[in-house]
């Protein structure tokens, strides 16, 4: 399963079983709907959505979770709602047997996106 140089997203996802690639789509749809202006690549081999040239975040799918990746300042900023779930540095572990926070998702896409334009006026 774990290839390299994945060209696209779909290419990315359809490497999945079907229950996680369900999952995946569920990431994917909810970070369009919170900043439908974010551009969709491949970045670190996962699929990272990207905006002003900036990732926003980053997901990919495990055998037994699902990978969100929204910098160490998404993380920090929503570090009492994720102490729920397995971290990392930067990164946060939603477990394939539990339902996805989407929502919480939504609004640390949305606060990553608030972030980057912010820092997007401090630099123009």
């Amino acid at each position: 399963m774990q290839k390299s140089n994945y060209k696209t997203v779909d290419e990315y996802i359809a490497l999945f079983p079907p229950d996680i690639r369900k999952l995946l789509e569920k990431v994917r749809e909810t970070i369009r709907k919170a900043v439908p202006k974010a551009e969709e690549v491949i970045s670190y081999q996962m699929p990272t959505f990207k905006l002003n040239g900036k990732a926003l975040v980053y997901f990919a799918g495990y055998e037994k979770h699902i990978g969100f990746y929204p910098v160490p300042s998404g993380i920090a900023a929503f570090k009492k709602e994720l102490s729920v779930y397995k971290q990392g540095k930067g990164s946060v572990q939603f477990p394939l047997d539990k339902p996805l926070p989407l929502e919480l998702i939504k609004e640390i896409v949305e606060f990553r996106a608030k972030e980057n334009l912010e820092n997007k006026k401090n630099t123009d």
